[in-house]
């Protein structure tokens, strides 16, 4: 349990806030500090990327993305067997 203290204004801004989205205080207070907690990790990793960027082998699958069905492997089962067979 956290507890901390804010300014009137505040908490009925946050009062205001919880009756527009329909939720409690706490549920909306929990949702923000979730939010804000995301947003400096998110910082954290943009700070640690610039620092050390992405080699050329870990970018190496980023053309891979775009890869789609784009052979038709409906015969692979029929060649597996026939391979098999030989073995």
């Amino acid at each position: 349990m956290v507890s901390f203290r804010v300014e009137d204004e505040e908490v009925e801004r946050v009062d205001e806030w919880a009756r527009r989205l329909r939720v409690d205080r706490t549920t909306l207070l929990r949702d923000a500090v979730a939010a804000y907690l995301a947003r400096l990790a998110g910082e954290h990793d943009a700070a640690a990327y610039q620092a050390q960027p992405l080699t050329d082998e870990e970018l190496a699958l980023a053309a891979a993305e775009d890869w789609g069905p784009a052979e038709d492997w409906s015969d692979l089962a029929a060649w597996l067997d026939k391979r098999d067979a030989k073995g």
